[in-house]
């Protein structure tokens, strides 16, 4: 891998800055530290940086040449609510709120690749760097979509990765067309008549009848959405009752949907919604269904893409780069930004022994020696996006 030597010598600098941002997480829309610590270090680099995007996002610009491209590259920031159990002398000192994500990594990784482009200089255009909060629940990128981020920055095309524990290290990971699914909640309320356990004839239990609903959304990606479109239905919760000798008024289900195709997200939801209202009918009960929809699948496109892999074989060699025969079932806010610009979103590898922990697990921890990789990938990214002759 084609790393310069002022990122090598950057490392210990680099770990530092990741180590501070993992000791003190902060969740989406709050992240006034994290920001704080990334436009300090922008603005001493010589960048013109823009703050208050999406409350705690901001972007920092760099213009080199007379060249009129422009190219902008994301990295996300915020951390999730999860109790940290690394053990680490750099763990979170904020019980409850974790880097589990490898957030402080994916910032750190810009911040260096932000060094080497302002000291190289060897672009021709504008350079946006994204820092964006709320990735994980608040969809961050689609707040600073809504408050003018391309009108602001106009970007050509933009490029974000993530780290990623299950694909060995240094692994470029990429997929054209959908790489990440779309993401839904329906929160299905039963409301049934309540009573004593000893004489259900008196009652209209919402529990039997939530349990039958629970097994009928079953048959929605088996029977009603064809085999090769990939989709999920998740029952991820089911709250009612209080004592064994109670039939409860009401009980309510939270499910968790993925999909890729918008027709298949529409159908889901009918689905669904059909699934549930026509169940309690036949138990003489009624159900309401809030469908929320979330984040939309990130759709890569074709030509940023293959640029992405050509760049990423010469740099990291071709038995480092692979493309993803289908794509994840995860969710991504990215999605947003590639909706109204061309660009891609990939996978970079962090496992060394296979042992690793899953992003979103109390023990999961960023590699530190991918650091200086992301960062000079970014940088030959930007310098051949942007060819200064």
């Amino acid at each position: 891998m084609t790393i310069n030597i002022s990122l090598s010598n950057a490392l210990p600098e680099l770990v530092a800055i990741r180590h501070d941002l993992h000791a003190h997480p902060e969740l989406g829309l709050e992240e006034t530290r994290t920001s704080d610590v990334v436009a300090g270090h922008l603005e001493a680099m010589g960048y013109e940086v823009t703050r208050g995007l999406a409350k705690t996002g901001l972007v920092a610009t760099l213009r080199n040449g007379t060249g009129s491209r422009s190219i902008g590259i994301r990295a996300d920031m915020d951390a999730l609510p999860i109790l940290e159990e690394t053990g680490l002398d750099y763990a979170s000192k904020t019980p409850g709120l974790m880097h589990a994500c490898g957030h402080d990594g994916h910032t750190t990784m810009l911040l260096g690749a932000a060094r080497a482009i302002a000291e190289r200089r060897n672009f021709d255009g504008t350079v946006h760097l994204i820092f964006q909060p709320a990735e994980e629940n608040f969809g961050g990128a689609k707040i600073m979509m809504e408050e003018g981020l391309f009108e602001r920055f106009p970007c050509d095309a933009v490029f974000a990765l993530h780290n990623e524990p299950n694909l060995p290290f240094g692994q470029f990971a990429l997929r054209d067309g959908p790489i990440m699914a779309a993401v839904d909640e329906a929160r299905i309320t039963i409301n049934g008549r309540g009573g004593h356990g000893a004489e259900p004839q008196d009652t209209a239990d919402p529990i039997v009848c939530g349990a039958s609903i629970v097994m009928a959304l079953q048959t929605i990606v088996s029977r009603n959405i064809h085999p090769m479109d990939p989709s999920v239905i998740t029952v991820g919760a089911f709250h009612s009752g209080s004592a064994s000798n109670i039939i409860p008024e009401r009980a309510e289900i939270v499910v968790g949907i993925r999909s890729f195709d918008p027709k298949v997200r529409d159908e889901l939801e009918r689905r669904i919604t059909t699934v549930a209202r026509s169940q309690a009918e036949s138990f003489g009960m009624t159900a309401t269904v809030d469908y929320q929809r979330s984040y939309d699948a990130t759709i890569n496109h074709t030509a940023e893409t293959d640029f992405v892999r050509d760049l990423a074989i010469r740099f990291a060699g071709p038995d480092k780069v692979v493309d993803l025969a289908c794509p994840f079932m995860g969710s991504e806010d990215f999605a947003y930004m590639l909706k109204a610009c061309p660009g891609t979103y990939f996978f970079l590898g962090t496992s060394t022994t296979g042992d690793e922990k899953p992003l979103h697990h109390p023990g999961y921890n960023f590699n530190d020696d991918l650091l200086p990789i992301g960062a000079a990938f970014w940088t030959e990214l930007v310098e051949a996006y942007l060819p200064s002759n």
